[in-house]
């Protein structure tokens, strides 16, 4: 299993395609004059950091894979999909898995960051592997009005699913991708794609659908870095407003985005794929930032996600809500204002009206 396990890193490593994992910074090229996170080659974070280091990387990429794994096991809830499917009324979340969300809210079915795939990698053999299945399967979702994509890395943007959901709802889907991304939905055969910068926005079926500036990077290949922009979403109208971070590490841009677009009713926040922190801290939050940027938009509530789903990184997959629920109690926060959900569980969403 090591063996199997040091030949994926070694491929990965070579195309530079560990979209989760191994992410790293290069040097940022030229600004050009259009906006200060556009450079010549693509694009860069509002709070530049050091980049990573090649030597950086080997180092946790040989600690990661020798590290024991513990067992986990994650039971998938009992949710109902023909009431899902019937749904055009009620308000109505369902964790999937990882960052995949179904948000259903007056009569649209919006999905988020789809993964539906036993991998999150460019392989057919390479990790990580899902340590769950999905909470719903393809065949048990209702009609797909919206897809939010926030970045292109493999555990965020799975090429199978996406065209899974054209083939299925392609009549009436629309993709929601960051600046740089279209082509890329083109490329495999799917138009009906709405691309934005940070800070632009459109109308769709009653909501305003904006992105937002976040910390990360993309990367599906090792010549594409940063070629294309990454992204969180903010989706609105006069009553209802819900913030998807999609990953990201922590900046002021979540102060930002509250003084812009908010106070929030719901926000979907990262809580995993933060260990160790000398190495992931620039790209993914840990459960205390995640408590810092709760506050920092001001939202109502908020939901935990990227954990559970895949082994990223160094930390147990399931001490997330731990360190989330030590965190919440540190800062005199209500647990149950920022929940964590079971894989496949669907929770009403009548208490945000």
């Amino acid at each position: 299993m090591f063996i199997r396990k040091l030949a994926c890193l070694a491929v990965l490593l070579l195309i530079g395609a560990a979209g989760a994992v191994f992410v790293f910074q290069t040097e940022s090229p030229a600004m050009s004059s259009l906006k200060p996170h556009h450079t010549r080659w693509g694009f860069r974070n509002t709070s530049p950091h050091p980049p990573q280091t090649l030597r950086g990387l080997l180092k946790f990429s040989y600690a990661h894979l020798r590290l024991p794994v513990k067992a986990v096991h994650f039971p998938l809830a009992q949710n109902d999909p023909q009431w899902l499917q019937a749904n055009q009324t009620l308000p109505s979340l369902t964790w999937i898995g990882h960052d995949t969300f179904l948000l259903q809210i007056k009569g649209l079915n919006v999905l988020l960051d789809p993964h539906f795939s036993e991998r999150a990698s460019p392989l057919p053999f390479g990790e990580p592997r899902r340590l769950v299945a999905p909470g719903l399967s393809f065949e048990q979702l209702p009609r797909i009005d919206a897809v939010l994509i926030s970045h292109n890395h493999y555990d965020h943007l799975d090429l199978a699913s996406v065209r899974r959901l054209y083939a299925d709802h392609g009549a009436h889907i629309r993709f929601f991708v960051p600046l740089g991304l279209k082509a890329w939905f083109a490329n495999i055969g799917i138009a009906a794609v709405t691309e934005l910068d940070w800070w632009e926005s459109v109308k769709y079926r009653g909501f305003e659908f904006h992105a937002t500036p976040v910390q990360h990077s993309s990367a599906r290949t090792g010549l594409d870095r940063h070629r294309t922009l990454w992204a969180g979403w903010v989706m609105k109208d006069a009553d209802f407003s819900f913030y998807f971070a999609g990953d990201t590490g922590y900046s002021p841009d979540f102060a930002e985005t509250r003084k812009r677009l908010g106070p929030f009713d719901l926000a979907a926040l990262p809580i995993g794929a933060y260990a160790p922190r000398w190495f992931m801290r620039a790209m993914h939050v840990n459960p205390q930032e995640a408590v810092q940027i709760f506050q920092d938009l001001e939202t109502r509530y908020a939901v935990g996600m990227h954990w559970g789903t895949f082994r990223l990184t160094d930390e147990d997959a399931d001490e997330p809500p731990r360190r989330l629920a030590a965190a919440l109690s540190a800062a005199n926060i209500d647990a149950q204002r920022f929940f964590v959900m079971q894989h496949g569980e669907t929770r009403r969403l009548d208490f945000l009206f």
